[in-house]
């Protein structure tokens, strides 16, 4: 918590800093800043009566928003600057400059708030973690809108009256605005242009895509470990055999002799489960090396045992965390066990670094008592299979016959036969027969000694081996899905045999509903767009025009992850997570503010008289300098959350860089690809004027 706090504070003094460097004026640059804590406090309110707590999540959402509110009250005031510029008064360009860009703000608020709402209803685990991001963010950008068409244009007609207004960039806008529109003066200059920008994009995609992962692992300061132990080893046993030898050999990271120390540990073991370990890292910063520490000296050279030790996941409790369970399913239990052990060496072979646990075990260690019934006999005293069955079961637990009702509450019948305790009293057990006979339990089955499972495990009623599979923190869940498929499977369905089955679960089922959600919400969130700026334009045409930027947002989006995992390299990297995934939703409905101030002021001078040129040369020109000024403030606020390493941060960190490379590429970009756009068939446009000179 203290960190995100620090990230906003830090990012609000950057945002404005970006603000001063732009604007050069202390009371302009407090007027914009005055936005900042009026949403923050907006957004306190509606987490309030919402019933939304102050966490990580909320934090981020706040510190978020922090460069993302001042992009109305910046456009707003830029309007007003221009207003005074061209040598109005306070108050009349304060009312013109503020009526002006209202049409504009009100469409790009519109789309940054309904763009939240495909993730406020997504039902998996991303959704439900980032509603209050979604809520946070709305509320601050709703109220960013409010403030600056009442607040600010007050403030603005007030306490810059005797202020000089002069643009010491003006020179550089200029400058910018010619070569843009050199850049785009011919129709082959601006078809290339439209080529390159909206199929590249595309191409771009499908190379650095990155591989997909459900949920970020985190940077807890726990280690977790377990040892598959001998088969048939008891409670009692495991304590001496295993733990007591663990417990010595942990003595020295808890007495200081060893530099890696250890604040406390815990063990444990159960029948069927093995033993497992856990402890908390005195340093944060050294928990890999503990766990390097705990797979090389601690968790071996015990013999007949495999141990592995991990970081405890952060979503552990969520479908496993990292997960993926491979469930193999057939009949013979036998076959389930050699396909499950060609399954696990194949695993550790081809995903080093991995942890896999069979569930249950790979050895048959359990003694088992099988009855096999004598068919004929059976027969010859008038019963079958069936009836023999219920017989077996009142022998063991009981045979439930139904239920009896006193008039007041039910109560379960069962019917159980005398408790036996060897083999031996269990075969001699009488049984009375239709015919009238007496025969005994030996006479109409055969007792059998075996070894069995440590337990019988049963997915969707089918018998089930388990080989629950945590890939290395490196490598991205659809990464080890593929590995798995492509190298693994095959393997484990040629010592299947023909009745038998497997399914991909846990992680892996989890990641394929996400994806299908993601993808459906990215779908959706571009729908809302495209309606949400067509009803606001009442054009279908220039709402897709306004729809064409975002595949620039999305490549920027990429790369910027790129950059970032290829960063942290030696951390772990950044994955492409859900929650990362989030990010280019969210993105969708910041890039195209730039391009809807654009489209409405270029659409807004051509109402005027304009020509084509002429209105798509004022809308860059006039439109130039909020729209880097809102791009580099809100990017600048966001900086902490990508750059800043700590506790919590893998949460935000490549939603964080999504955002922020999405937008300054798009930025770039859209000033190149709206002109093309709007200048397309700008030679039809022209009308000839006949020459009015005389002899």
């Amino acid at each position: 918590i203290r960190m995100v706090r620090n990230n906003l504070l830090l990012g609000m003094a950057l945002a404005i800093g970006v603000l001063w460097w732009f604007l050069r004026k202390f009371r302009a640059t407090l007027i914009v800043a005055l936005s900042i804590p009026l949403c923050l406090f907006a957004a306190f309110l509606v987490m309030n009566a919402a019933g939304r707590t102050l966490n990580i999540i909320s934090l981020a959402g706040l510190a978020f928003a922090t460069g993302m509110v001042l992009d109305a009250a910046i456009v707003v005031l830029e309007n007003i600057f221009r207003q005074r510029e061209a040598g109005r008064s306070g108050n009349d360009a304060s009312e013109r400059g503020t009526v002006q860009v209202w049409g504009a703000l009100l469409a790009s608020t519109a789309t940054t708030i309904a763009i939240f709402m495909p993730v406020v209803f997504l039902k998996d685990e991303a959704g439900q973690l980032f509603s209050d991001l979604a809520i946070t963010i709305s509320a601050a950008v709703a109220a960013s809108l409010l403030v600056a068409v009442t607040v600010l244009p007050c403030a603005a007609a007030n306490w810059i009256k005797g202020e000089a207004i002069e643009d010491i960039h003006r020179e550089w806008w200029r400058w910018t605005t010619n070569h843009i529109m050199k850049w785009t003066d011919t129709a082959r200059k601006r078809w290339t242009w439209i080529a390159v920008l909206t199929v590249a994009p595309f191409v771009l995609v499908m190379l650095l895509k990155p591989a997909a992962d459900y949920l970020p692992e985190g940077k807890q300061n726990w280690i977790s470990g377990f040892m598959i132990a001998p088969p048939g080893l008891g409670v009692e046993t495991s304590k001496r055999e295993l733990m007591g030898v663990i417990d010595k050999r942990l003595e020295k990271h808890m007495n200081g002799e060893h530099p890696l120390q250890l604040d406390n540990y815990y063990m444990g073991s159960s029948p069927g489960f093995g033993t497992f370990i856990g402890g908390k890292a005195s340093d944060p910063d050294q928990v890999e090396e503990l766990i390097g520490v705990f797979n090389s000296e601690i968790l071996t050279g015990i013999p007949d045992t495999l141990g592995f030790a991990s970081r405890a996941p952060l979503f552990g409790g969520i479908r496993g965390g990292r997960q993926i369970n491979l469930d193999l399913q057939a009949d013979s239990f036998e076959s389930l066990l050699t396909a499950g052990r060609a399954g696990f060496f194949k695993v550790m072979e081809v995903l080093p670094g991995s942890n896999v646990r069979p569930l249950p075990g790979l050895e048959l260690a359990e003694p088992e008592l099988r009855l096999v019934p004598d068919d004929r006999r059976i027969a010859e005293v008038g019963w079958n299979r069936s009836r023999m069955a219920t017989i077996v079961r009142a022998l063991g637990d009981g045979a439930f016959l139904g239920e009896y009702f006193d008039g007041n509450r039910r109560y379960n019948v069962v019917m159980r036969a005398e408790q036996w305790f060897t083999p031996e009293e269990l075969a001699s057990v009488p049984v009375a027969t239709p015919s009238g006979e007496i025969q005994t339990i030996g006479e109409l089955a055969q007792l059998v000694r075996t070894a069995g499972p440590t337990q019988i495990r049963r997915v969707d009623r089918k018998r089930t081996l388990t080989l629950a599979i945590t890939p290395p923190a490196e490598l991205a869940i659809e990464e080890a899905l593929d590995i798995v498929r492509e190298q693994v499977l095959p393997d484990v369905y040629a010592a299947l045999p023909q009745d038998g089955t497997i399914k991909l679960r846990g992680t892996a089922e989890a990641l394929d509903e996400a994806l299908k959600s993601m993808s459906g919400s990215f779908g959706l969130a571009i729908v809302i767009l495209y309606l949400l700026i067509s009803a606001l334009f009442r054009s279908f045409k220039d709402s897709l025009l306004v729809i064409m930027t975002i595949p620039m947002a999305t490549v920027g989006g990429i790369i910027s992850l790129r950059l970032v995992d290829l960063a942290l390299t030696a951390n772990g990297g950044q994955q492409m997570d859900l929650l990362t995934m989030i990010g280019f939703v969210i993105l969708l409905g910041l890039v195209v503010n730039n391009a809807i101030l654009l489209v409405y002021r270029a659409r807004d001078a051509e109402r005027e008289g304009m020509s084509r040129r002429d209105a798509v040369e004022s809308a860059v020109r006039l439109r130039l300098r909020p729209i880097l000024m809102s791009t580099m403030t809100s990017i600048f606020g966001m900086l902490p959350l990508m750059l800043i390493p700590g506790s919590g941060s893998e949460l935000y960190r490549g939603m964080a860089a999504v955002i922020v490379g999405g937008m300054l590429v798009s930025t770039l970009f859209t000033l190149v690809l709206l002109p093309s756009l709007l200048r397309m068939n700008e030679e039809r446009k022209m009308v000839m004027v006949p020459s009015t000179r005389t002899a």
